[in-house]
């Protein structure tokens, strides 16, 4: 008998690791595992802020842990996902998130900047990824691995934008995001993409200050930026069951920006 829409989208009983997770897209992902019944533990460099967001979701009735740890050193990865392993158990979920990104004209782009943003957005996703299906997934033939790409990873940027190192980042994210689909499949570890188009975060803050809210959303067919709400449905669906026969795949939750710009 086939299960329910209602049991396919069930996290009850699963474990999730979310990197970047103590704000903005990172802590919408953590609520919306918790929310579908996963265990969630946290992870971002300042434990001030996961002490926060851990009880932001705890209110809300999810069992939220964290760790402070720098996704870009890999002792810090390593010991991320060794003492999640001994404090939570198997991890059955992976959300690769934490990322930084940096502004500057290609011909002046610092050498060194554009190894700390490929250093994060894209080693520190494999080294993480390796690590927790070597200790956890393979073993058990079973996971999903969720890496946050962006709509900057689909193509160029408009004039002005210089974000070289990003948008590179970002497109190895993506075709990182395919090729461990198709090698980790026999060990039904699924591997997926979210692309985020504009968002206010952070990260986006200078973005927006530039080119303002109301161009940003314009450039959408649907007219508006992203919201608190908008990536929960496609991460369920790629944690659980309701997306078990999907791997290798990204899909842009961007107000349709991609669509028009040729991404």
């Amino acid at each position: 008998m086939t299960r329910t829409i209602q049991q396919l989208f069930n996290l009850e009983g699963k474990t999730a690791l979310v990197t970047g997770g103590s704000r903005g897209l990172g802590l919408q992902l953590a609520q919306a595992l918790g929310e579908a019944g996963a265990k969630i533990m946290l992870s971002s460099r300042k434990a001030e802020d996961l002490e926060e967001a851990a009880a932001v979701l705890q209110k809300a009735g999810i069992d939220a842990r964290w760790i402070a740890a720098d996704c870009a050193k890999e002792e810090d990865i390593r010991r991320l996902a060794d003492e999640t392993l001994q404090r939570m158990g198997d991890v059955d979920i992976l959300i690769n998130n934490a990322g930084a990104a940096w502004g500057a004209p290609a011909e002046d782009h610092p050498v060194e900047a554009w190894d700390k943003v490929m250093n994060l957005n894209v080693r520190g996703y494999f080294i993480l990824s390796q690590h927790i299906a070597k200790k956890s997934m393979i073993a058990r033939q079973s996971g999903s691995i969720i890496n946050v790409a962006s709509i900057a990873g689909l193509g160029g940027n408009p004039a002005g934008m210089n974000t070289i190192a990003y948008n590179t980042s970002k497109g190895a994210v993506i075709n990182f995001t395919r090729t461990l689909g198709a090698e980790w499949g026999r060990y039904n570890i699924r591997v997926n993409a979210i692309c985020p188009g504009f968002f206010p975060s952070k990260m986006t803050v200078g973005t927006l200050k530039a080119m303002g809210e109301e161009t940003l959303a314009a450039h959408a067919p649907l007219r508006r930026l992203g919201d608190d709400e908008d990536l929960k449905g496609l991460c369920v669906l790629y944690a659980s069951d309701a997306g078990k026969h999907i791997t290798g795949q990204w899909l842009a939750v961007d107000g349709g920006v991609s669509i028009v710009t040729g991404g």
